[in-house]
């Protein structure tokens, strides 16, 4: 390759964040991913790379940083590229419609990838988890963390955070653990002081920790003075994180006042170790081995013309149309199952935890 060309490569981007492709003969296939922020993003690429590569494909793997425009302008250089199918995980699922209107035209399939793309015919299909069961297992293991399953009747306080309301998941996590959550709420054994409920109040944008924090911070002072917190409803594990920060902050995890009955998702490392040392509670566990499974069959039987393997069809309507899906269960994780659930499957080390 001459330089220029190879110049005019780079530009393009052809060479991927972290994905440059291997060989292989079906085609090249763009994934575009939100953020390496996140250990759980750096994970489903690499094992969205490796399972396309090990069926012949080439890949695109790209992550955007968080950055909307980024994303997009990434999305089209794939398009413009003329990539077999998109496997996208969008930032924003409603942002993307010319875009994807543009790879329609060009015959290229769209799937989308654990965040459902909302406002877009040309969602071609879903891959992800059950999300309205991931809230159900956070609220349960909150439920059973404070003993109210055993027959104990509180009144515990509990704070209620939400996950990034431009993620569409957001909103299945929450409404699955209000379902478990509410009939508490309603009794009167569960108690949210600030009166702060509804995903218009409790949202964190961009799944952000230190704005969870902040939040945090602002609850313990306004209402937590004179009592204490009983547990907190956090979606994910990086937010889990920032809220006990705020916690150990104004002395919890003492003798004295110990950590509140604190949920997360997706079993990353540092809130294992925090589950191990009594700190966060719990986590949801989603095995991106699987979901990459599962995607990449759904861009093998597109490339193929084959029919991609589905097993929900009423549940995730985008705004105009409902995208057949493909749902993988997910796993609760506590101080008692941990080590089963996340070495013994070979999806972490030991001394990953040592």
């Amino acid at each position: 390759m001459k330089f220029k060309s190879f110049a005019a490569a780079i530009a393009l981007g052809v060479f991927a964040l972290g994905g440059a492709a291997h060989a292989g003969d079906k085609g090249t296939i763009g994934i575009a991913m939100p953020t390496k922020s996140s250990a759980r993003w750096i994970a489903d690429g690499d094992n969205m790379v490796k399972v396309l590569q090990a069926k012949g494909y080439k890949t695109d793997l790209q992550y955007a940083d968080n950055d909307i425009p980024n994303q997009l302008a990434q999305i089209e250089n794939m398009i413009t590229k003329g990539e077999k199918v998109l496997v996208i995980a969008a930032i924003d699922g409603t942002t993307l419609s010319n875009a994807l209107q543009k790879a329609a035209d060009a015959g290229i399939k769209v799937i989308s990838y654990d965040r459902l793309i909302r406002g877009s015919a040309n969602v071609d299909f879903y891959a992800t988890f059950d999300n309205f069961q991931v809230g159900v297992l956070q609220a349960t293991s909150i439920v059973h963390g404070l003993g109210l399953d055993a027959g104990k009747t509180g009144p515990f306080n509990i704070e209620l955070f939400g996950g990034s309301a431009d993620d569409n998941n957001a909103f299945f996590f929450y409404n699955g653990a209000m379902s478990v959550l509410q009939p508490y709420l309603d009794s009167g054994k569960l108690v949210v002081q600030s009166k702060q409920m509804g995903m218009d109040k409790v949202s964190t944008l961009r799944w952000d920790a230190a704005v969870a924090q902040a939040r945090m911070d602002n609850l313990l002072s306004a209402f937590y003075t004179k009592q204490k917190v009983d547990a907190v409803l956090s979606p994910y594990d990086g937010l889990s994180i920032g809220i006990i920060s705020a916690l150990k902050g104004v002395g919890y995890g003492s003798k004295d006042l110990p950590m509140p009955v604190i949920s997360g998702q997706d079993a990353e490392v540092p809130s294992i170790k925090s589950i191990i040392a009594h700190e966060q509670y719990s986590t949801i566990f989603k095995d991106t081995r699987d979901l990459a499974k599962v995607a990449a069959g759904m861009v093998d039987a597109v490339v193929s013309g084959g029919k991609p393997e589905i097993n929900d069809t009423k549940t995730y309507n985008n705004g105009v149309k409902v995208v057949p899906s493909y749902l993988l269960k997910p796993v609760a994780v506590d101080a008692s199952n941990w080590k089963a659930a996340l070495v013994d499957t070979g999806y972490y080390k030991a001394e990953q935890f040592q």
